[in-house]
């Protein structure tokens, strides 16, 4: 059971911060956008969406966000650019990644935009698929061996889990599903709030 205590902030720059939002919201957890540095430090976790990861890098600077991002202690859930950002590796030289995951993340890995698509994945905490849905997707490669492979798109590292950090490079918060979300709840951010 997850308490109802329990605050999530949602990175207000860029995605579809409000469908996560709704989704946390319909799980019985609070959240709320997250437009200033100042309120960071109010919440029990949070989460980073997607967007446009050069764009989200800058906004981070302008913001006055990054270095309270680094520093946030609590769990993290980053999804698509989110999962980008929080990587240690980006090739991009244009991405200045908060590297607290030691991944390899590769932006826009499937092609542009009209590449995008919906596959079942695997995850290894259910034996339920997901559908998951990849828009413009990162690649994840090179995870230190303490980086926990949660979900797999063919050979591909879709979902992982360091320390109290989750990445994930495709978009739970578009379908109805939430046992991505849970998971971030129930095994990091239960587990920081007790």
């Amino acid at each position: 059971m997850i308490d109802s205590k329990i605050k999530i902030g949602v990175l207000g720059i860029q995605g579809a911060f409000a469908k996560h939002i709704s989704m946390l919201k319909n799980i019985g957890i609070q959240a709320e956008e997250v437009k200033y540095h100042e309120q960071i430090d109010q919440f029990d976790g949070l989460i980073i969406p997607g967007g446009e990861s050069t764009t989200m890098s800058k906004f981070f600077d302008e913001m006055k966000i990054r270095s309270k991002l680094i520093a946030f202690e609590k769990p993290i859930f980053g999804t698509c650019a989110g999962a980008i950002l929080l990587s240690g590796g980006v090739a991009d030289p244009r991405v200045n990644s908060l590297n607290l995951v030691p991944i390899d993340a590769d932006r826009n890995a499937y092609g542009r935009q009209t590449d995008s698509f919906i596959a079942d994945i695997n995850l290894e905490f259910d034996p339920k698929p997901f559908r998951a849905i990849f828009i413009r997707a990162p690649k994840l490669s090179n995870p230190a061996p303490e980086v926990k492979i949660l979900g797999t798109f063919k050979d591909d590292i879709v979902l992982v889990c360091y320390r109290n950090i989750l990445l994930s490079t495709f978009h739970p918060e578009l379908t109805d599903d939430s046992r991505i979300h849970r998971y971030f709840l129930e095994h990091l951010v239960a587990e920081s709030y007790a």
